[in-house]
């Protein structure tokens, strides 16, 4: 009965979550008919830490077809530039036009190179500097900067937590080092694109006659909550159909982690070949006007990710704190032999992560999608997962989740000294520092090994 009520609980708290998104959804900036390249222009006052919005700036645009057109930074330093069509576009601003003393940071940088897709408008960062130009990634240091980044890391945290849980439970509990498991986060990013703009017609032709979400697109909010049931249907289908047959015939842990880089390997070009390569966005919320909140600027759709994140984190924790499932993984991933010998059915807790751990990387990747959709991001963000198991702590979720949060932060923060290009760099280098003072993680136990 009990956990009945808890996982009821859990449940509540994730469709009050998707609510308040569905409500929100409602107050969302309208999209336009004809796609555009949108922007702000700002910089930081150095005195008062203030930012000032850039009215007059003179930007051009070049594209497909020999298209140009031009646009001038209104007076809260927006800007509007209407493209006939997808395609890749380079947009220059015109650095005469600046006010005085106000540079690009990088000047290498303009012009810029964006790419519209699916009719949706892209937006076009242009950043602004007081004095000289620079290159470097910490030419300045403000508390607002600071804000911003740290903000920026929460993000990138708690998105990265949910992929990482699942992929320290499923090594918890079958002792597999999951290299497909970054896959699980793109695919629930392509998922949640494929519902939002096609429904199952994207793929299954024949069904584009019924209604959404089977013959067109759907909301996406609702599209996130199939990508995520979507992807832990995969979950389930790679457990069933090659990991579980290959730990009933003895297939060694070596093997199997072999079998998962293939895998990975496999999934990625797959996905490459039904989604294409380039960059798209969501259809929903793909350009918002960011919010000033103190010192920080948040764009709509991602506060309300971040909230939907924690909640969603909260919900795993008290499932796994006290629900008879979620109290049975803890357990496996503690001791399998053990469990087993207490009555626990191991392979049906091995499922029940696979699944769980899946849907929760699926819904982690539609969340970073909510910046731009790549077929290819989850192996770019392989080694941020496994530096966040790794320094939470091997098999532990609560260590996963500090280790993301971790990772999320030390990466964002590391742009003030360093070029951003790099900081992925920072997360490694962390996790390195933290294991020779703490070989087990963050969370993680102690073991006394021959």
């Amino acid at each position: 009965m009990g956990s009945n009520v808890m996982r009821l609980r859990s449940l509540v708290i994730v469709l009050l979550g998707a609510i308040g998104l569905s409500l929100f959804a409602s107050t969302a900036a309208a999209q336009t008919d004809d796609p555009a390249l949108i922007g702000t222009l700002r910089y930081d006052d150095s005195e008062t830490d203030e930012e000032v919005l850039v009215e007059g700036v003179v930007l051009s645009v070049v594209g497909p077809g020999e298209f140009t057109a031009a646009g001038t930074s209104a007076a809260d330093g927006s800007f509007r530039i209407p493209v006939p069509a997808d395609g890749i576009y380079a947009v220059a601003l015109d650095i005469s036009t600046l006010p005085e003393g106000i540079n690009l940071r990088n000047p290498d940088t303009n012009p810029l190179s964006a790419e519209v897709n699916d009719g949706n408008d892209r937006r076009v960062l242009f950043a602004l500097v007081e004095g000289e130009a620079s290159g470097s990634g910490g030419s300045s240091i403000s508390f607002r900067r600071v804000a911003q980044l740290t903000v920026e890391g929460l993000k990138q945290g708690l998105y990265l937590a949910m992929a990482a849980i699942g992929l320290s439970l499923i090594y918890g509990t079958t002792g597999l080092v999951n290299f497909a498991h970054a896959e699980l986060v793109t695919f629930g990013m392509l998922s949640t694109y494929m519902f939002n703009f096609y429904g199952l017609a994207g793929v299954i032709g024949f069904v584009a006659p019924l209604p959404a979400p089977f013959g067109g697109g759907v909301n996406l909010i609702f599209a996130m909550m199939l990508g995520m049931v979507a992807g832990g249907c995969l979950g389930w289908v790679l457990n069933r159909m090659i990991f579980k047959p290959a730990r009933a015939a003895g297939v060694s842990l070596i093997a199997q982690m072999v079998m998962t880089i293939g895998l990975s390997i496999l999934l990625r070009y797959l996905m490459l070949y039904l989604f294409r390569g380039g960059p798209r966005s969501f259809g929903d919320f793909s350009a918002q006007r960011a919010w000033n909140i103190g010192p920080v600027d948040v764009t709509p759709k991602d506060l309300v990710a971040m909230t939907l994140s924690i909640l969603i984190l909260l919900g795993v924790a008290s499932y796994l704190e006290m629900t008879r499932m979620g109290k049975a993984m803890r357990a496996v991933s503690d001791n399998r032999e053990l469990a087993e010998s207490t009555g626990i059915d191991v392979e049906r807790v091995i499922m029940a992560v696979w699944v769980a751990g899946a849907g929760l990387a699926a819904l982690g990747g539609a969340f970073f999608g909510l910046d731009q959709v790549k077929w290819d991001f989850g192996f770019r963000i392989l080694l941020l997962i496994f530096a966040s198991v790794t320094l939470g702590g091997l098999g532990s979720a609560y260590g996963a989740l500090v280790g993301a949060l971790i990772v999320g932060l030390t990466i964002n923060l590391s742009t003030l000294f360093i070029d951003a290009e790099v900081k992925n760099m920072v997360a490694l280098l962390i996790m390195v520092v933290v294991l020779m003072f703490r070989p087990q993680g963050i969370l993680g136990k102690a073991e006394r090994i021959g």
